[in-house]
């Protein structure tokens, strides 16, 4: 195992905004080439930054879900692709946090850089064999970030060999088990490289398995173990949920800020108007750099939420978790309709594949597309809470 450097909370942002621009000129790249580049991982593995949500016995940082926020949200001002497969590496270090220490030990140790992908969901089938282990075979799309990924987690339903459904849980298998597709064609985060991948009778010892329902109801052994570093007593539902939506906050400071640099001065095509004189577009830019600055305060109030309940060691209770679900879909929203504003207004030179406008207009609409981020459903899953009715979700 190659050893990142450790970080601390305080220079989180600092380091990630240092790389902004190196992997701000590879950005057009990862979109050409449909994945995050290996240099980009190492870059992230190199600063630190791969290892925010690790333990350090694993040459991890084991920090903080804020400090999460910090390193990704600026890593998206470079490269949005590239923050999104970082969120998602760090949410897959912290269910490996609560796998077997056999488990932990075997992923951490492979290859030089170890960046774990995964599709969380149970979309696979595992049958628990007479020995202990399972057979996995599946089929599971969006798996994010698999092409530099040394190992994956896949979920799947877990049956006897009676065909009895016993559980739903994650297996960590290593890649040369996995069969890679190339279907990643999409029109908004392509860089992440979210292609398919396929098993079939792939052996999983009992060791690798980690059951779904015993994390997201506080019932694996780091929220039982008082020396379990607090980043393992995260609430399961809002730090899964938190993960994948983190980068939209870069994608739209990064749309924001390009604006500002290449929008004003220009003449307002066939009006009299200077861009920046005109009404309209001050109204256009005022809306959309508030609701960008909403969403960040939205997302940092959950993060310290998630944080102060996983230092305490306490669960969080079903109200605040709902409040959170909901949370993380407002805030793609907010920044995917703030960045449309800006496109809009700012004439047809933001088409231009180089635009950095369009490209994070393109990845926010993706963002705001994954299944635990639709407006309307996580509205709904807050509003059978109030209401004190069952949320209708495990994930929460």
């Amino acid at each position: 195992m190659r050893v990142s450097p450790q970080i601390d909370e305080r220079n989180v942002k600092a380091i990630a905004e240092s790389i902004v621009p190196e992997l701000s000129a590879r950005a057009l790249e990862t979109e050409a080439d449909r994945k995050v580049p290996a240099a980009n991982v190492k870059l992230l593995h190199d600063t630190g930054l791969l290892g925010v949500f690790r333990a350090r016995k694993w040459g991890g940082s084991e920090l903080s879900m804020r400090a999460h926020v910090d390193a990704v949200a600026t890593v998206a001002k470079g490269c949005a692709a590239t923050a999104w497969v970082l969120g998602v590496y760090h949410a897959h270090d912290y269910i490996i946090g609560h796998m077997s220490e056999q488990a932990q030990r075997e992923i951490y140790a492979t290859g030089e850089i170890a960046a774990v992908a995964a599709v969380i969901g149970p979309r696979g089938k595992a049958i628990l064999r007479a020995d202990g282990s399972y057979l996995l075979n599946g089929f599971w799309p969006f798996a994010s970030g698999n092409a530099t990924s040394t190992w994956m987690l896949l979920g799947a339903e877990v049956f006897d060999e009676a065909g009895a459904k016993l559980d739903e849980g994650d297996l960590a298998v290593p890649i040369g088990d996995v069969e890679r597709l190339d279907d990643w064609h999409v029109a908004g985060l392509q860089g992440t490289g979210s292609n398919s991948v396929r098993v079939k009778d792939a052996v999983v010892p009992a060791h690798r398995y980690i059951s779904l329902p015993a994390l997201l109801e506080n019932q694996t052994a780091p929220f039982a173990d008082a020396h379990a570093p607090a980043i393992y007593k995260c609430q399961a539902g809002p730090a899964l949920e938190m993960f994948i939506a983190t980068s939209a906050l870069g994608a739209a400071r990064r749309a924001l800020e390009d604006f500002l640099k290449v929008v004003p001065g220009k003449r307002v095509m066939y009006t009299a108007h200077i861009s920046h004189e005109w009404t309209p577009l001050q109204i256009a830019v005022g809306e959309a750099a508030s609701m960008i600055e909403a969403a960040e305060l939205i997302f940092y109030r959950a993060a310290d939420d998630v944080d102060a309940y996983a230092r305490r060691a306490e669960k969080m209770p079903m109200l605040l978790r709902g409040r959170i679900r909901k949370d993380i879909t407002t805030v793609p929203r907010l920044c995917r309709d703030g960045v449309q504003k800006l496109l809009t207004i700012g004439g047809a030179a933001g088409l231009s594949l180089k635009s950095a406008i369009q490209l994070n207009f393109r990845n926010l609409q993706a963002t705001t597309m994954h299944g635990l981020l639709l407006e309307e459903a996580g509205a709904e899953i807050y509003g059978r809470v109030l209401l004190g009715m069952d949320p209708g979700t495990p994930i929460l």
